[in-house]
């Protein structure tokens, strides 16, 4: 399997609820490098390592957003990087109100895993009034 196949396979993993199998797709030095802005974001928003990513991202999607999901519309790679353009869709607890939030991911790969995640998101998208 490929780069780009492997990533693909991690969105669907996590579109499922398999956080496990998304998590067993990073090198344990992963380095997640977080949108600065993203309301369940805190921190510096550099988190190492999947037990890291697990607990203060994807535990913390659900205290700020409702029904949370990425609609994937593309992904292209060349060597060891893959690019998902997207958008994140919920609803922000705080409004109250449905979000289409534009979203781009850059994934860093070695030997089959994500030694590095780079995230761009219009998070004024999603806290808006």
């Amino acid at each position: 399997m490929d780069n780009v196949e492997i990533v693909k396979q991690g969105y669907q993993y996590f579109s499922e609820g398999n956080i496990e199998a998304v998590l067993a797709l990073f090198q344990p030095e992963l380095e997640w490098d977080a949108c600065k802005g993203l309301p369940y974001i805190s921190g510096d928003n550099l988190f190492i390592g999947p037990s890291a990513v697990a607990q203060n991202v994807f535990a913390k999607i659900p205290e700020s957003i409702d029904s949370f999901h990425i609609n994937v519309l593309d992904f292209f790679g060349s060597g060891d990087k893959v690019v998902m353009v997207g958008h994140y869709r919920g609803v922000y607890r705080e409004t109250g109100k449905e979000f289409k939030a534009n979203a781009t991911h850059v994934w860093t790969m070695k030997d089959g895993k994500a030694t590095h995640f780079f995230q761009a998101v219009d998070t004024a998208e999603i806290i808006k009034p």
